[in-house]
């Protein structure tokens, strides 16, 4: 019988080590000579600089065995662009009906004010947040949660929160901007899939139906940002901008007003600074970019507004009109009816029943500021909201609810026939229309 001839030999471990790195340096040997050879001879008038640029790309590429972007290549060179070009959660094939995210805020003694508030504005295809904050007592938060507790439709349709941990809130003070990033962050967590983020107060109050306003916002632009703001801060650089201020709210369990210090401070120069109204209807795409902040700006700039007079009516404007890809996304509106004094708009006035004619007919979809049970509201609850003392307002979903006893799963709107728009819808649509129609409009974002 034949046997096999034994095999040969391996090399000691010293030559298998030694071979396995002469190889690579006898390619990369070769291939820098060939980078040189390439860069002598495009200095040469017989060969073109492109060529030699491209040959000279083709050997960096195989020394360094890795892709090396090139400057009309579709593969951006630096990590921050990367996370610009991501698609956004936002970005995904619309909904037929758009879903809305509120945050309702208030202090002391506004607890029955943001329940009246909450019940003018609720749908089951929006999501809510309530927040008390610490000024209120205990007692008056609690009484808050147990109600959203027990209430059957918010337990129905799960999709009102109650702030557990409240926060400080100080009047004019960077507080009021956390609050906000706060409740932003827990829709974002806990209730996601909605399309505009819309911060309200308890003074506040709609003038328009759900109805109206989910079924005028499904033929708009799901990017669109209303933020009224301007660029011309007039006296408020020195009022404002200039001077230092802390806000106790910061480190303090107590509330006390901001104070100043002796300091002033120079206008920024990294970035430009804008100023307007403290309420505004937000996009799901710029809400992230807020609280994960891929490029640094909203950071930045929030460190900056921590020592700002009024930073609510800086904060997010200056970031939105400083942020590329979303200042061309600004609307110049608050979608806010509001009686200011004048001179210089600093306290809106409490509207009245003296209000009423032009707060319709500014075709706005909220309005502020009102008074604790201010005999306007029930004008607003009969005449434009069709409400009942501590109801809900009349729609579609609210009568399928109550001819259906059962336990099913949580409502959902899946078209704009499951709505039943009225009359504001029309004045909302005539609102948006003709800001987005003005002359000159994609010439006027952020100036």
């Amino acid at each position: 019988m034949e046997t096999k001839p034994p095999p040969p030999p391996l090399p000691p471990p010293q030559l298998q080590r030694r071979g396995k790195w002469v190889v690579p340096l006898l390619a990369s040997f070769f291939l820098s000579s060939l980078f040189i050879s390439a860069s002598i001879f495009s200095s040469s008038s017989s060969f073109s600089s492109s060529a030699a640029a491209s040959l000279s790309r083709q050997a960096l590429l195989l020394l360094s065995f890795s892709q090396i972007p090139t400057p009309i290549g579709d593969d951006p060179l630096f990590v921050e662009s990367k996370l610009r070009s991501r698609p956004l959660s936002a970005a995904a094939p619309a909904r037929p009906v758009p879903r809305l995210a509120y945050l309702i805020s208030g202090s002391a003694g506004d607890g029955a004010s943001l329940r009246r508030t909450l019940r003018a504005l609720y749908h089951p295809a929006n999501q809510y947040v309530l927040h008390l904050d610490l000024e209120a007592s205990a007692a008056e938060r609690l009484e808050l949660t147990a109600i959203v507790r027990e209430d059957p439709v918010y337990t129905r349709f799960r999709n009102v929160r109650v702030v557990s941990r409240a926060n400080l809130v100080t009047y004019r003070g960077p507080t009021m901007v956390s609050n906000t990033l706060h409740a932003a962050a827990i829709l974002l967590k806990e209730a996601g899939d909605w399309d505009w983020f819309i911060n309200l107060s308890a003074s506040d109050y709609p003038l328009v139906t759900q109805d109206d306003l989910l079924y005028t916002l499904s033929s708009f632009p799901r990017d669109l940002n209303f933020i009224e703001h301007t660029s011309d801060i007039g006296w408020k650089e020195y009022h404002r901008a200039k001077p230092v201020i802390i806000d106790p709210g910061l480190y303090s369990s107590q509330k006390t007003d901001v104070f100043w210090v002796s300091e002033k401070r120079s206008v920024p120069t990294a970035f430009k600074l804008f100023t307007g109204s403290a309420w505004m209807m937000l996009s799901h795409q710029f809400i992230e970019f807020l609280l994960w902040g891929w490029d640094n700006l909203p950071r930045t700039v929030l460190m900056y507004y921590a020592n700002f007079l009024s930073s609510p009516e800086g904060y997010f404007h200056t970031v939105i009109c400083n942020a590329r890809e979303f200042r061309n996304t600004t609307v110049n509106h608050d979608l806010h009816f509001i009686s200011w004094d004048n001179p210089p708009k600093q306290h809106p006035h409490l509207l009245t029943l003296n209000d009423f004619s032009r707060m319709v007919s500014s075709n706005a979809p909220f309005a502020r500021k009102f008074g604790r049970d201010d005999p306007v509201l029930d004008k607003i609850d009969k005449e434009l909201l069709g409400r009942d003392p501590d109801g809900f307002v009349p729609s579609a979903w609210y009568d399928n609810l109550k001819m259906d006893t059962g336990n099913n799963l949580p409502f959902a709107v899946r078209n704009v026939t499951e709505l039943r728009p009225g009359a504001g819808s029309q004045r909302v649509k005539a609102l948006i229309t003709g800001l987005l129609s003005a002359d000159g409009f994609e010439k006027k974002h952020c100036i």
